[in-house]
């Protein structure tokens, strides 16, 4: 979708996308959900939505799925952290979009959910990838959502930060093969913009030489 169509599209639902925004800060406000020591976790759920917004038009295929782009990066933690079910999620979707709109949404936030596990690795095994690299939009969405938690791990040098930044400097190239199903398809792209963001902030001088020189693991042909 050319930039100045989505950004026009966006306009267009912009007060649903707030009414869905606000909805979901709500959700994680009634079960105490913090972001980091002490910020709400809308903070961070605005971060996932600010990458979204500027740069879903890389993968996004028609106006019809931009307000189900949004709600899925606003609830992508509504199963995982504040207890909703599925069909939960449904339900709340519904209220802003038509059916097979509110199917994509909820399959986005479906897909995001870490699996059952009692260490990172188990959470975030292959069973959960493979469902992120089948659902539309879940690739771009994983990748909104690592580069928002990234960006606030660099953005404050205290010890729980600087350990989050070395997890995520050394899950790279295993989290972005991971997401990336090497689809033509739009809607499962990895858009090299955000992957250039992750490289920027967490890998040093050389490596993010090797990854602009195309000698880090391969990401084509989605990029």
């Amino acid at each position: 979708m050319k930039q100045e169509v989505y950004k026009a599209a966006l306009l267009r639902h912009s007060a649903t996308i707030e009414e869905i925004r606000w909805s979901a800060h709500k959700l994680h406000q009634s079960v105490n959900q913090v972001y980091g020591k002490n910020l709400p976790y809308g903070f961070h759920l605005d971060m996932v939505a600010d990458e979204a917004r500027e740069f879903g038009y890389l993968v996004c295929e028609k106006e019809d799925d931009v307000v189900p782009l949004l709600f899925g990066a606003y609830y992508h933690d509504s199963i995982e952290d504040a207890r909703l079910t599925y069909n939960d999620v449904m339900k709340v979707a519904r209220q802003y979009m038509s059916g097979d709109q509110a199917l994509m949404a909820t399959e986005i936030v479906y897909a995001l959910t870490n699996d059952k596990g009692r260490t990172r690795a188990e959470r975030a095994g292959e069973r959960y990838y493979a469902g992120i690299r089948e659902t539309p939009y879940a690739p771009f969405m994983k990748l909104c959502d690592r580069v928002a938690n990234i960006t606030f791990s660099c953005s404050e040098k205290d010890a729980d930060n600087l350990r989050m930044k070395e997890i995520y400097k050394q899950e790279v190239p295993h989290f972005l093969a991971s997401i990336n199903p090497h689809s033509d398809d739009p809607r499962f792209a990895v858009p090299s913009e955000l992957v250039i963001q992750i490289a920027e902030q967490v890998l040093d001088e050389m490596q993010r030489e090797e990854w602009l020189k195309g000698e880090g693991p391969s990401l084509a042909p989605s990029l």
